[in-house]
C-alpha cells in the first residue's frame, strides 16, 4: 500500500500540468453547485438555472482575470523598485543596530532576513497563476460539463448500492455546505482587506484582497500568508505607520471571519488541526505547485469528509482534525 501512494503520488507530481485545471474545474463547480441547486429550488428549470450559473461564473472569471492580470503587470513592473528600497530600508535597519553595538551575522542578513525573496516568490506565484488562467477555456468547458453531469452522479451510486449512495449524498452534501460557507466568508475578506488597503492608499489594493479570499481557504496560516506582502509593501511604498495599519486591518478582518462569522454557520466539525493545515500545504504545495498551496486546504477537507463518512476509516478523520 505505501508503495502504491508513493507511486500514485509521483505520477500526480509527473502530471501537474494537467491535474491543476480539472482540480480547478472540480473546485469551481462544487462551489458554483449550491447556486445552482438554490435556483432550482425556488421555481427555475434546471437548464435555466445551469445557463445563469454558468454566466455568473464566466463574468466573475474574466474580471478576475482582467483584475489580476492588470495588477500583476503593474507589481511586475515596479517589483525592480520595490527590491531597491527593500534593500535601502534594510541598510538602515542593520545600520541602527550596529549604533547600539548589535552585530547582525551575516548569513542571517543575507539568507534568512531576505525581504526581497518575498517578492521574488510573490511574482512567481502570479507568473504561474497567470499561466493557469491561461488555460481558462479548458477549465470553463469542464465545469459546464461537471454541471451537467452532478445531478446523475447520485443516481449512478444508487445503481451500484444503496450504502453507496447515501456515502457520495452525505459526502456531497457537506462538502458542499463547507465550500459555500467559506466561499462568501472568503469574498467578504477580500473585499474588506481590498478596501482597507485602497483607503490607506497601498498599491495594488485589489491584487492583495484577491490574494485575501484565495488564501482564507487556507485556514489558520492562510492569512498570515496573505498579510506578509501586503504589509511588507505599505513599509517600503508608505512606513512604518501605514505597514502597521496595514497589519491591524488583516488582524481584525480575520479575527471577526475566522473567529466569529466561520464558526457560527460552519461549526467545528469539518475543521482541520494547524500542524495538518502545513503538512498539507506543503505536500499540495510540492505536488502540484502554487495553485496546489491554494487548494491545498480544500483537497484535504475532502479526504477527511471522505474519511469520516465511513466507520472504518472514522478514527482518521478525527486525526486530521482540530484539539
Amino acid at each position: 500500500m505505501l508503495a502504491a501512494v508513493i507511486i500514485i503520488i509521483a505520477g500526480m507530481k509527473q502530471a501537474a500540468s494537467l491535474l491543476v485545471p480539472f482540480l480547478l474545474s472540480i473546485f469551481i463547480a462544487v462551489i458554483s453547485l449550491p447556486a445552482m441547486n438554490s435556483l432550482e429550488r425556488n421555481g427555475l428549470g434546471a437548464g435555466l438555472s445551469l445557463v445563469i450559473v454558468i454566466l455568473a461564473v464566466l463574468t466573475v472569471g474574466f474580471l478576475l482575470y482582467l483584475l489580476i492580470g492588470s495588477s500583476v503587470n503593474d507589481f511586475t513592473r515596479a517589483l525592480p523598485e520595490y527590491q531597491q528600497r527593500i534593500t535601502e530600508q534594510k541598510t538602515q535597519l542593520f545600520d541602527w543596530l550596529a549604533g547600539y553595538g548589535i552585530t547582525v551575522p551575516a548569513f542571517i542578513s543575507g539568507e534568512i532576513f531576505d525581504p526581497n525573496a518575498v517578492m521574488r516568490l510573490l511574482s512567481a506565484f502570479f507568473r504561474n497563476f497567470g499561466s493557469i488562467l491561461a488555460n481558462s477555456f479548458l477549465i470553463f468547458i469542464t465545469v459546464i460539463f461537471i454541471l451537467l453531469e452532478a445531478k446523475s452522479f447520485s443516481k449512478k451510486f444508487a445503481q451500484i448500492s444503496n450504502e453507496q449512495s447515501e456515502f457520495f449524498s452525505e459526502f456531497s452534501g457537506k462538502l458542499n455546505s463547507y465550500m459555500g460557507i467559506k466561499t462568501w466568508t472568503s469574498a467578504i475578506t477580500g473585499v474588506l482587506v481590498a478596501l482597507w488597503l485602497w483607503v490607506l492608499g497601498v498599491d495594488n489594493a485589489q491584487l492583495w484582497g484577491v490574494m485575501a479570499f484565495f488564501f482564507n481557504f487556507v485556514p489558520n496560516i492562510g492569512s498570515i500568508i496573505a498579510a506578509v506582502p501586503a504589509v511588507l509593501l505599505a513599509l517600503v511604498q508608505l512606513g512604518s505607520g501605514s505597514a502597521f495599519m496595514v497589519a491591524i486591518g488583516y488582524l481584525v478582518i480575520n479575527t471577526v471571519i475566522g473567529s466569529v462569522l466561520e464558526p457560527r454557520f460552519m461549526g467545528k466539525g469539518l475543521g482541520l488541526s494547524t500542524l495538518v493545515v502545513f503538512l498539507s500545504l506543503v505536500f499540495w504545495g510540492w505536488v502540484l505547485g502554487p495553485v496546489g498551496m491554494l487548494l491545498s486546504v480544500p483537497l484535504t477537507i475532502t479526504v477527511k469528509l471522505a474519511l469520516d463518512s465511513k466507520k472504518e476509516t472514522r478514527w482518521l478523520g478525527v486525526l486530521l482534525g482540530p484539539a
